[in-house]
């Protein structure tokens, strides 16, 4: 994993670990953070933080809190807070979150919608 130095990165002390050796197939929830250094396809739902490390490949809709993606993703993804796409990470797919980064040499394949609250006297003109 790189750049573990960084919040949006970095995983709580407490988090799952999916290996690089590991694959999971089917539905995948929980409530703590996870990081994925193997295989993932199917689906995702977490309440927690996901990393997507560079040897990680997921094929998968995830529907997470937040998610630094570092290898590489196919599907959609819904964060309720935030998506970072780093340099040198691949993802295939839409991506809908009220916070969106695509940091310069990723690979992003899809569509960006944004949940932003707008504030009221730009709401207003906009009407």
């Amino acid at each position: 994993m790189a750049n573990t130095n960084s919040r949006a990165t970095a995983p709580s002390s407490d988090a799952c670990v999916i290996g690089p050796e590991t694959a999971v197939r089917g539905a995948l929830s929980g409530q703590e953070d996870l990081v994925i250094e193997g295989r993932v396809e199917g689906s995702v739902s977490l309440a927690g933080h996901l990393i997507v490390a560079e040897t990680g490949e997921v094929e998968a809709d995830l529907d997470i809190e937040s998610i630094a993606v570092l290898g590489h993703v196919r599907g959609d993804i819904v964060a309720s807070r935030s998506i970072t796409i780093e340099r040198g990470a691949r993802v295939s797919g839409n991506v809908r979150a009220p916070r969106v980064i695509i940091n310069d040499g990723a690979h992003f394949d899809g569509a960006v919608e944004m949940e932003v609250d707008l504030p009221d006297d730009l709401r207003k003109a906009a009407r």
